[in-house]
């Protein structure tokens, strides 16, 4: 699938890191430093614009290796750009440590996947049908 994007950031386009990889990293796109104090949050630019094809996303997503090493995660994951969003490709980054973090120029924040998704139509009824679950949620299913 192609993508339109624009490119106003001084770092490559995100790719993907491997032939099956379903993520891309967004790189942070700054003219300085940015401290992340603990539990503060921040937006953080990443200088790309994309246009995608109707029926598809884009999701934000937290990297794996910033969360477990530094606590750093994406506030709202996963975050939505939607197919009709044409601003900047922003993250919403949060300090769930005990330390300050430092957000550096063309540091691999956070991980962006392109899904198709579908629009629901509703159908409004009165009963809906069984099943063996049924209204359980919640962890009603316990532990074996």
């Amino acid at each position: 699938m192609k993508v339109r994007v624009i490119n106003k950031s001084k770092h490559l386009l995100p790719q993907y890191a491997t032939e099956q990889s379903a993520g891309m990293d967004l790189r942070a796109n700054l003219d300085e430093p940015i401290v992340l104090k603990p539990l503060e949050r921040i937006l953080i630019p990443t200088g790309l614009y994309i246009a995608l094809p109707k029926g598809y996303e884009a999701q934000v997503r937290p990297r794996s290796g910033l969360a477990i090493k530094h606590g750093i995660g994406v506030l709202n994951a996963p975050g939505t750009i939607d197919a009709d969003y044409r601003g900047e490709i922003c993250v919403i980054l949060v300090n769930l440590s005990g330390e300050s973090f430092t957000i550096n120029d063309g540091e691999r924040i956070a991980q962006m996947i392109i899904a198709r998704h579908e629009q629901a139509e509703w159908e409004e009824v009165k009963v809906l049908d069984e099943t063996e679950r049924g209204a359980g949620g919640f962890g009603h299913t316990g532990k074996d």
